[in-house]
């Protein structure tokens, strides 16, 4: 008996041994692509959240090339870890829906974050700004400059990419109105990668020998696009502006090849993104009037399409841009 009570004791306490002291919430923090600078600011924004909520696990992944295909396999390797929730910044609004819904059928909660996903495959969507104030931001960088207007063209990210769609045809809309005497002679895709991006610049300023501006409203097609205009001794001939990070940029303000650039917060955003998913998994409702606390960056409240929206760009130029660079 007594052998009996010793070995039900020992049990005991192995299982408590075993047991974690409390139930750790694991959120993934999913990006296009991984080696990317903004994302990875956004990274640190999301372990800043973790430490500050507490009992929160960020865990940080992505595919190594910029696609919906490799994302989906992704989100089905974190259905199967099991995770808490899902904030994801997407390759495509479609076609990641299917597993995305999955993943909500399994009670991961998913939200999406920077790029979208289309309504039916996440909870809600946080923007890191507003569309069309984006949009009419991107071109306004150049025609600041360009005081009697000219031939610029757009350098893009994936031709599927939700948020820089979005963002062109904001800036489409705003130029006969705001900016008539700019002239958007194309729009190609670089797909968030540095060697596509450069063939890209390159191309364009073979194409269009008056060019003026190139705009790249994603940060890694807007370094390529400076080095190019660097390399190819066309600084003061071509501006180069867009959005892009400040740490990654300062080179090129710096020598001219840009003027002006704009960004939000990265490490604001994937900050956000992840209270406002933590906020689902302790039981908040996603719903539109919803207003939810993004800590210490304040409180969103979702629109009819349980989409919200973050915060208005910010313009680095030569007066700023040594400041922020060390910061993101």
């Amino acid at each position: 008996m007594k052998l009996w009570k010793l070995l039900t004791a020992t049990a005991a306490a192995a299982v408590l041994l075993a047991t974690p002291a409390f139930a750790q919430t694991r959120i993934a923090l999913v990006v296009k692509s991984l080696g990317n600078g903004f994302f990875d600011a956004a990274a640190k924004g999301a372990e800043e959240a973790a430490a500050e909520l507490g009992d929160v696990e960020v865990i940080y992944t992505g595919p190594t090339a910029a696609t919906a295909e490799a994302q989906i396999e992704v989100v089905n390797s974190l259905i199967a870890q099991q995770v808490d929730a899902i904030a994801i910044s997407a390759n495509d609004p479609d076609a990641l829906v299917p597993v995305l819904q999955r993943a909500m059928e399994r009670g991961i909660k998913v939200i999406s974050w920077d790029s979208g996903v289309a309504a039916e495959g996440r909870q809600l969507h946080l923007n890191p700004s507003e569309t069309a104030l984006i949009g009419e931001t991107i071109i306004k960088l150049a025609a600041d400059y360009l005081p009697e207007g000219g031939d610029v063209a757009i350098l893009s990210a994936a031709s599927t990419a939700t948020n820089q769609n979005a963002w062109i045809e904001a800036a489409k809309a705003a130029i006969p109105e705001k900016f008539p005497n700019i002239n958007l002679v194309s729009v190609v895709y670089g797909d968030d990668d540095s060697v596509k991006s450069t063939e890209e610049a390159r191309g364009l300023i073979a194409a269009y020998p008056d060019l003026k501006a190139i705009i790249a409203p994603t940060t890694v097609g807007v370094v390529a696009a400076a080095q190019v205009v660097t390399d190819q001794n066309l600084i003061g001939k071509i501006n180069v502006t867009g959005l892009a990070l400040p740490s990654e940029f300062k080179q090129f303000i710096d020598n001219g090849a840009s003027q002006a650039v704009a960004l939000w917060n990265p490490i604001d955003l994937g900050y956000s993104a992840v209270y406002l998913a933590n906020a689902l998994v302790e039981g908040a409702e996603a719903a539109p009037g919803a207003t939810l606390s993004i800590g210490k960056v304040g409180e969103v409240t979702l629109d009819d399409t349980n989409s919200a929206a973050m915060a208005a760009p910010f313009q680095f130029d030569a007066s700023n841009i040594e400041e922020f660079s060390k910061i993101y």
